[in-house]
């Protein structure tokens, strides 16, 4: 069975798609098959992972309007190694058209039960604002990582992450919960940055992930030429890191690599 994870934050710029293509980078060199679902108009997770979302004859939006399936519109990364069920600028209106469908909150859980024996890990990335797309990834998921910078800010909209996801669970889906916050883009020069990182782990103890991905400037660079970094620069701190967390994150889950 698959295990499903929304990578959300309702904070912009915290390096969501950053995380969910080199997590499934990683998570696909340590052997595990993983789906990576884009669920950001913008489809960038899309792009990043080296599949053109001008030229795809079937995205999410067609598997959440019942159109094509899960199968019919996934497409291989050409060189990271994972699935890629790809999203553009046509999933904006995918908000309006799904305010009056039925199961319009659960569409995204119905598509995915079709594959869910061909894969160990779907990622899903999500937009930064609570809508009916993440809400559709919320309903399907077994868990949240939280991508968060440690700066002050990033606190202030985790309390609000935290609230939603309360509020998914408590009325929505049960199974879901936090897996884990991820520490991104750290520098550790910065003192700042030391002390929201032991206000987080002295606050979510042991959901606060080991692994700190490192401020690095391949990662950065990567998703111009249309790969993660794991694939773009294997021996980078970033990409390193990214690896070291896929291993972190499969055996906290009992799946070890």
């Amino acid at each position: 069975m698959a295990r499903i994870f929304c990578i959300a934050n309702q904070k912009g710029g915290v390096g969501k798609t950053t995380t969910t293509v080199n997590l499934a980078a990683g998570l696909s060199q340590i052997g595990k098959r993983v789906l990576v679902v884009d669920l950001d108009p913008q489809g960038n997770a899309t792009m990043g992972s080296g599949v053109d979302k001008r030229a795809l004859e079937f995205t999410v939006y067609d598997v959440l309007l019942e159109n094509a399936t899960v199968a019919e519109a996934r497409q291989p990364s050409p060189k990271a190694g994972y699935d890629v069920l790809g999203a553009n600028r046509e999933l904006a209106g995918a908000e309006v058209e799904l305010v009056e469908l039925e199961r319009r909150d659960k569409r995204l859980k119905g598509a995915l039960l079709a594959v869910d024996a061909e894969y160990d890990f779907v990622l899903i990335d999500c937009p930064p604002s609570l809508s009916l797309l993440t809400l559709n990834g919320l309903c399907c998921a077994h868990g949240v990582v939280v991508p968060m910078q440690c700066e002050y800010f990033a606190l202030e909209g985790l309390s609000d992450l935290v609230n939603t996801i309360k509020q998914v669970h408590a009325n929505l889906n049960p199974a879901l919960e936090i897996i884990g916050l991820l520490r991104v883009m750290f520098d550790p020069r910065i003192t700042l940055q030391h002390q929201v990182s032991e206000q987080l782990k002295s606050h979510f103890g042991d959901k606060v992930f080991n692994t700190v991905i490192p401020r690095n400037v391949r990662l950065a660079e990567a998703p111009s030429y249309g790969l993660p970094g794991v694939v773009f620069d294997p021996p980078s701190k970033g990409a390193l890191a990214f690896v070291e967390f896929a291993k972190e994150m499969s055996e906290r889950l009992g799946q070890p690599a």
